[in-house]
């Protein structure tokens, strides 16, 4: 995405959705450095974690505003997303519920890691880039997304 024509507001909230996206990305490669089960576990639930809250901001902020501004441009891409998202969050309850120690485990977590690296991809090549062409004003989403990325946080920590 060249970043050099895009308003500063689009700017601001499509670098913090992919921000999240390079940081899953870092996680699931260190997952599959460590050797060390409890390594790899406490890896995977970082993801896991950072995943929920990117899922939790897309679903509740990003999306719906998206849909008003234009549900027929977006509509096809933000349900397949919406489909992706469940999947996705099935493999990380799978994931939270099971051992490090478990056959399955490391299986699912390349699963979830292959999940997630194509709904990257579609995000960043073809959502994002429809975005802004369509000049969409994100403006009004940065608050409130920071907010909510801060209150999933502490739901997380606390939970």
């Amino acid at each position: 995405m060249n970043k050099s024509h895009i308003p500063a507001a689009q700017k601001s909230v499509l670098s913090q959705l992919i921000d999240d996206h390079r940081k899953v990305s870092t996680l699931l490669k260190k997952f599959k450095r460590e050797k060390a089960s409890n390594q790899k576990q406490q890896a995977a639930n970082e993801a896991c974690t950072a995943i929920t809250v990117h899922i939790e901001i897309e679903e509740g902020l990003f999306y719906p505003f998206l849909r008003d501004r234009d549900a027929r441009v977006f509509d096809d891409l933000l349900d397949e997303a919406l489909v992706e998202h469940g999947n996705v969050k099935n493999l990380i309850e799978k994931i939270m519920n099971m051992s490090a120690d478990n056959r399955l485990y490391e299986a699912s977590v390349r699963v979830l890691g292959e999940r997630v690296a194509h709904h990257v991809k579609e995000e960043e090549e073809l959502l994002f880039p429809k975005i802004i062409s369509k000049n969409v004003d994100l403006r009004e989403l940065i608050e409130p997304m920071e907010k909510r990325r801060q209150h999933v946080l502490v739901g997380k920590v606390t939970a």
